[in-house]
C-alpha cells in the first residue's frame, strides 16, 4: 500500500542532522519490512498551525519532511511506533494514499 508521512522535528541548532537522521530511521523501517521508498522532500523550517507541547516543551516552528512510500501496514505501524517514542519528534502523520502508486497517477 502506498503512504504519506508528514513529520515535524524539532527545530534545533543542531538543524538539518536530526532531520536526516529521523528520515533515514524510517527509511531504513520501511526498507527493512520489505517496502520501498518513493520520495522523501524537505520542507524546511514552517510555524506549526498552533502551539505544540510535546515532551514538557512547547513548540510553534518545526523542521517538516515528507516521505511517500510503499510498505505493509505491519511496517507503517511500527514505523509510527517509532516515532511516537522518539523526543525530537513534535508531530507526524501517516496517511495511506492508495494501493498502488498506478491508481493515485490515475486519479490526478
Amino acid at each position: 500500500m502506498l503512504y504519506e508521512l508528514i513529520a515535524c522535528v524539532r527545530p534545533s541548532a543542531a538543524g538539518l542532522g536530526e532531520v536526516r537522521e529521523i528520515a533515514k530511521t524510517c527509511g531504513m523501517a520501511v526498507l527493512q519490512g520489505g517496502g520501498v521508498i518513493r520520495t522523501i522532500q524537505n520542507w524546511e523550517k514552517l510555524m506549526l498551525p498552533r502551539r505544540v507541547r510535546k515532551h514538557q516543551t512547547y513548540y510553534d516552528r518545526g523542521h517538516y519532511f515528507l516521505m511517500r512510500f510503499d510498505a505493509a501496514a505491519a511496517t507503517q505501524k511500527r514505523m509510527r511506533d517509532v516515532l511516537g517514542l522518539d523526543p525530537r519528534m513534535v508531530k507526524f502523520s501517516v496517511v495511506k494514499v492508495g494501493q498502488k502508486l498506478e491508481d493515485v497517477v490515475k486519479n490526478e
